[in-house]
């Protein structure tokens, strides 16, 4: 008999396929003697919308909500029907004893898989494959260590309701608001609370006032010194009176060293990436959306196989790993990471606490190399980019502290405190990886307010005791800074760590622990569906709220607008999973939930204004059109949800201006398209297009990399020929 093998995309069968020596290939699946491999395409199967369960849900009413399914239909998905024809067929064949499900390891993964499984009425007994990476090896193993299927039943439990749930109170929520205020209107457990955020944030900003601060600075002895509160140890004030009476008493006199205090410091790298961090720094330095990255990451896991799994939010690796760090790094001692990995390779590796924990380690370990071969030349740009993110924060963790001399000198002049720092680098450790004219780099997320900064000086030859009469005093004036507007790397971080914005702080902890707002997975695409409906928009790197999105949180029930509502849901779906929670009851709960929402929302007293209609008619209904900008589009769309037309008007494209360089947009559409840049440059694609060829500008990564190649192929045919008619009448 034959086990039936199930991915969760074809790159991962095939790979799964070669590892099982299965050569035979068809359109759907790979066969071998003991194994046939097969995908799926994401999902196959997904909840059926209401108009599956009675034809009277075709048209929003709002007499027939709440729809609660007694029991819940699913679907095959359209466009991957014939896929999921042919697995079905392979479940049922007869020389088929076992189903191997091989989807991602995880509560999505496990979903894909069982809906599948279930919809074709599967009798046969499941094991489970469980990887984190998809390397030969790492397949090798986990074929080797297949679990008993059933292990999983709560963990599917668990997916089955997060999907049920999201069904029964977006679906009734968004017909709901829709119904009732006739405008296009959706909300969910994640969106609505990641809206309410960006507009606090926003509120925060407009109420600011910004206030003055000050502060003393002297120099005594070619040494910089600031003044500090003896009582709060700050070295500003708001009180301008007070540093000019302290400026009067300082003129003429003379400051006494009252200690020098030397400590050694030791800062060790930053932890290994997971996701959601990968995401913030991609964003951060190259400007590259949540959903960008991981599309990225994807590539670099399934095709190239030189990443780990992407989607964890764990930032450890477990004892079991560390012996296959040596491997990891000889596979990526190649091109500029040859001399740093190569350094490590003949060292011994200990498994330190800073990077490794058995403990904090759940389903997936943080994201680090494989052991697979590198291909660099082949990879995009952007795939270099990602890829040198993780190599570089993998070899940090494994080189040593980054260590320095830390001396800080106290002086006192009339009773007031005056201190200055100096740092001496013993062994940069770690920031080697980075480089020298990194070393300031910050790695962490940090939108606390900064006040007067103390600068690091030498302070070698000073002792305790001397006096230094004060060469220069001067007084410091700066203002308070409101928030800053989210941009996506801060986005991404507080929907992981949402807890400033919950009202009930006992349940900060629940949500620390189940991973905030979202998962790693689906964070990237509920930010870019707020930006495909139209609910936030981007002014340059900073996200803002639309006028839609601010009535939208107007009218919303208040529960759908707090993190708290995830925080209590991630908290029974993990007790579900682990067994300690029973399915039927969650669901219980939730139903009753879905029916209190929905009286809220029929009893609430509101109004909903489109504040964008244009005087252009929609050319399929005649409605006036909306104009609405989009994430990277400023758009024309009809205001009849059951229209659905849209006209883009301009978009912001790749093609730089030759004045500014900066990104230009481009307007119109055919011969009559305009290239438009902010400093006024314009420019039409015709003759853009005709100055860009002449640049030699219109030839593409792929027709390079294809050019290479073959000359090292043809040198290398020369070569060989070379040598092979010089030897061909050798005897030996």
């Amino acid at each position: 008999m034959k086990s039936l093998v199930i991915a969760e995309k074809p790159s991962v069968g095939r790979d799964i396929a070669k590892v099982l020596c299965c050569n035979k290939k068809t359109n759907a699946y790979i066969e071998g003697e003991k194994y046939i491999v097969t995908w799926a395409m994401g999902h196959l199967i997904t909840l059926s919308d209401p108009e599956g369960y009675k034809d009277i849900y075709k048209e929003w009413k709002m007499e027939d909500l709440p729809i609660i399914p007694n029991k819940f239909k699913t679907e095959i998905i359209k466009q991957t029907r014939k896929q999921y024809e042919a697995i079905k067929s392979l479940i049922h064949r007869k020389d088929v004893g076992t189903i191997v499900i091989a989807t991602d390891a995880g509560r999505e993964g496990e979903l894909v898989a069982r809906l599948i499984l279930e919809k074709a009425n599967n009798k046969k007994p499941i094991k489970r494959l469980w990887i984190s990476s998809v390397t030969d090896k790492a397949i090798k193993d986990g074929f080797n260590q297949l679990k008993d299927g059933r292990v999983y039943n709560h963990l599917y439990e668990a997916a089955l309701c997060r999907a049920e749930a999201d069904w029964l109170v977006g679906i009734n929520a968004t017909r709901a608001l829709t119904c009732k205020y006739n405008a296009q209107l959706s909300c969910g457990r994640v969106q609505t609370p990641t809206l309410a955020m960006i507009l606090q944030r926003e509120e925060e900003i407009k109420k600011f006032i910004p206030k003055s601060y000050y502060g003393l600075e002297i120099e005594a002895n070619n040494i910089v010194f600031q003044w500090k509160d003896k009582k709060s140890g700050s070295n500003q004030t708001f009180q301008k009176e007070k540093i000019l009476e302290k400026e009067k008493l300082l003129k003429g006199k003379n400051i006494q060293i009252q200690e020098m205090i030397e400590s050694k410091k030791s800062v060790q790298a930053p932890l290994l990436y997971d996701l959601t961090e990968l995401q913030r720094d991609a964003n951060r330095y190259f400007g590259y959306s949540a959903k960008e990255t991981l599309n990225i990451m994807q590539r670099l896991y399934e095709n190239y196989k030189v990443l780990t799994y992407p989607r964890t939010d764990c930032r450890y690796i477990t004892t079991d790993i560390v012996p296959t760090i040596k491997d990891r790094l000889k596979a990526c001692s190649i091109g500029p990471y040859r001399k740093m990995a190569g350094s490590l390779v003949n060292k011994t590796i200990q498994a330190k606490a800073n990077f490794v924990n058995d403990k904090k380690v759940t389903d997936h370990h943080a994201i680090i190399p494989t052991e697979q071969y590198v291909p660099l030349e082949r990879m995009s740009n952007e795939e270099r980019k990602i890829y040198d993110l993780v190599v570089k924060r993998f070899l940090a963790v494994l080189y040593p502290p980054f260590e320095y001399n830390q001396i800080i000198v106290n002086g006192v002049i009339e009773g007031e405190v005056f201190v200055a720092k100096g740092k001496t680098i013993k062994h940069l450790g770690w920031k080697e990886v980075y480089g020298v004219e990194k070393e300031e780099v910050s790695f962490e997320e940090n939108e606390e307010e900064v006040f007067f900064k103390e600068k690091d000086q030498i302070l070698s030859e000073i002792k305790k005791g001397d006096a230094y009469a004060i060469s220069k005093i001067q007084i410091r004036e700066g203002k308070t800074k409101p928030p800053t507007y989210f941009n996506e790397a801060t986005l991404l971080s507080a929907m992981e760590h949402p807890i400033k914005y919950l009202q009930d702080k006992k349940l900060a902890k629940t949500l620390a622990e189940t991973g905030g707002l979202g998962t790693v997975a689906t964070r990237a695409d509920i930010i870019e569906k707020l930006f495909h409906t139209f609910l936030l928009e981007k002014k340059g790197k900073e996200i803002h709220i639309t006028s839609k999105a601010k009535q939208l949180l107007q009218l919303v029930p208040e529960d759908l607008k707090k993190p708290e509502l995830t925080a209590q849901w991630e908290d029974k779906l993990t007790k579900i999973s682990n067994g300690q929670l029973k399915r039927e009851e969650f669901m219980n709960e939730i139903c009753v939930y879905t029916q209190h929402i929905i009286h809220e929302i029929k009893e609430v007293e509101g109004q909903f204004k489109y504040d964008n209609i244009t005087n252009k008619k929609c050319p399929n209904c005649g409605k006036r059109l909306l104009a609405v900008k989009g994430k990277n589009a400023n758009l024309l769309t009809c205001q009849d949800r059951g229209c659905g037309y849209r006209e883009i008007i301009s978009r912001l494209t790749n093609a730089r201006c030759p004045v500014c360089h900066k990104k230009m947009e481009l307007f119109g559409k055919g011969e009559d398209a305009v290239f438009r840049c902010s400093c006024g440059h314009k420019e039409k694609k015709t003759k853009f297009e005709e100055r860009r060829m002449q640049e030699g500008a219109g030839v593409k990564k792929k027709d390079i990399q294809r050019y290479l190649r073959k000359q090292q192929q043809e040198a290398k045919q020369m070569t060989n020929n070379i040598f092979a008619d010089a030897l061909k009448d050798i005897q030996l």
